[in-house]
């Protein structure tokens, strides 16, 4: 077997549309399955199918003994193919959304009396998976299209180096699964001007206000000469993604505008994703 993915990380993240991804790509996919079973039912799949790809999904309803063997469980299952983890995480706050959205108990409800403590309880008891985990995506702001998007670009599906550009709001929380981040914050702020409040860093207005501060410039130049100069470096290390995420007070304005320009910068060398996590909340 070439390749095998274990796919968990916290209720109502999205494992289960990961797994349908993965089913899209050709993986076999088996869902909740207990820890400790894993190591013999790989073995068994290895030794009677010609499998390829393999991807497995767990999640909190394993014991709590077998989540804390994991990496026992792990060692395991590296004789039988490579092995990547991906662990999805998504904010409290829209966890307890999607819950109350959709109805469902959590998986630990029986065993507490509120969801956020369920929340925090799970958090403890995958720690020992998600410290092992490879490829971390926070869900927060995905769709099932910009999960599958990321999915693929995380799992190196293209032989080149993917760079994903992600714009985002610091009042709305810091990206999890980003590899580097850049405050723009001490740029001037479009918001305070009630003309521009309504626009977005991809809008005209917004952009040539910004332009007229040399510390615009200065910071773009910054990023992009970082970027230039190490991208390469990454991609002949043979990783192949890459998320660079930009960050202001809201996520509509100056991070928009740095993240559109370092796309426009940036495309004729390198294939990119952009990613403006806060359009929703734009007016």
């Amino acid at each position: 077997m070439k390749r095998i993915l274990i796919v968990t990380g916290q209720s109502g993240s999205g494992k289960s549309s990961a797994l349908q991804v993965l089913e899209d790509l050709g993986y076999y996919c088996i869902d909740n399955l207990p820890l400790a079973l894993l190591p013999e039912i790989v073995a068994k799949l290895d030794s009677e199918n010609n499998l390829e790809q393999l991807a497995l999904g767990v999640d909190v309803r394993s014991t709590r003994a077998d989540l804390q063997e994991f990496d026992h469980v792990f060692e395991q299952m590296q004789s039988h193919g490579s092995v990547d983890i991906i662990y999805l995480t998504t904010q409290d706050q829209e966890l307890i959304s999607r819950f109350s959205a959709s109805r469902r108990p959590h998986p630990l409800a029986s065993r507490f009396k509120s969801l956020n403590q369920c929340i925090q309880e799970e958090k403890t008891l995958l720690l020992p998976i998600q410290l092992r985990s490879t490829v971390h995506i926070d869900t927060t702001d995905k769709s099932v299209h910009d999960l599958k998007h990321t999915l693929l670009s995380k799992l190196g599906q293209s032989d080149n180096l993917i760079l994903i550009l992600q714009s985002f709001g610091y009042k709305h929380g810091i990206p999890l699964d980003a590899d580097y981040v850049f405050d723009v914050r001490h740029l001037p702020n479009p918001h305070w001007d009630l003309e521009l409040r309504k626009y977005s860093g991809l809008d005209l207005p917004v952009q040539q206000f910004l332009l007229q501060s040399e510390q615009t410039g200065e910071m773009f130049e910054d990023i992009y000469h970082f970027l230039d100069k190490w991208l390469p470096a990454f991609a002949e290390g043979h990783r192949h993604y890459m998320t660079v995420s930009i960050g202001c007070t809201g996520g509509q304005h100056r991070s928009v505008y740095i993240v559109d320009r370092l796309k426009k910068a940036l495309e004729t060398k390198w294939s990119i994703q952009v990613l403006h996590r806060e359009m929703k909340h734009w007016s």
